[in-house]
């Protein structure tokens, strides 16, 4: 694989992004996320849209919600740090530790700006997903609607916080990655995902259906 350096800010060295890469990287990203859902553990992602419906209806309070989504994050990021840590650990066994630092890099070498907004569309994508996954009632409809939707994240290489967070603090415990480039990283796609769903989603449909609704 051709190894080319990084343009902005980092100096490191990065593989080519070819078509080809990011195919096989899509065709198994998603099974991470087929285990954590399929397995009824809460992915923040999943709630940023589902979460919001009943502060819109108002049946719950808004800072119910914040706190929702503060214990969620939080878990989900605890989780994903003692995931990296066990898999540093593992290293050794594993080998793959150009993996970790080469999606890391790809994470974190953008500005903010571009973070956030692919962020937004990964937010996008997965809040449809959870929409749709409560809609299915067959567990074989709900992991092939959790493929498609994490396989198009995958191919497109969008923010996602949490799978994203493994992979960059994995890439920092092998020495590559440091504080300010997680935080930037972190905050860009946290704020993004959240906005991703709970906007384009969650407000979006609700305003919908309430409209049809009142026309039938």
């Amino acid at each position: 694989m051709d190894l080319l350096p990084c343009q902005w800010p980092w100096p490191q060295l990065v593989p080519t992004d070819t078509i080809e890469s990011r195919f096989v990287t899509a065709l198994v990203y998603p099974l991470g996320f087929i285990i954590c859902i399929m397995s009824g553990t809460n992915l923040f992602t999943e709630h940023t849209a589902t979460a919001v419906y009943p502060i819109l209806d108002k049946k719950e309070p808004f800072r119910k919600l914040l706190r929702i989504w503060a214990i969620i994050i939080i878990g989900n990021l605890v989780g994903t740090f003692l995931s990296a840590y066990l898999i540093h650990l593992a290293e050794p066994v594993i080998g793959a530790k150009m993996g970790y630092i080469t999606v890391a890099h790809h994470l974190i070498k953008y500005p903010p700006e571009a973070i956030f907004i692919s962020a937004v569309l990964a937010g996008w994508l997965m809040a449809q997903g959870g929409w749709l996954i409560q809609a299915l009632p067959s567990s074989s409809g709900q992991i092939l609607t959790i493929y498609i939707v994490t396989f198009i994240i995958g191919i497109g290489g969008l923010h996602h916080s949490i799978a994203g967070s493994a992979e960059v603090f994995t890439a920092a415990m092998l020495g590559d990655i440091n504080i300010e480039n997680i935080l930037k990283f972190l905050g860009a796609a946290i704020f993004g995902n959240l906005i991703g769903g709970s906007f384009f989603v969650a407000i979006l449909n609700y305003g919908h259906i309430k409209k049809t609704r009142s026309v039938d």
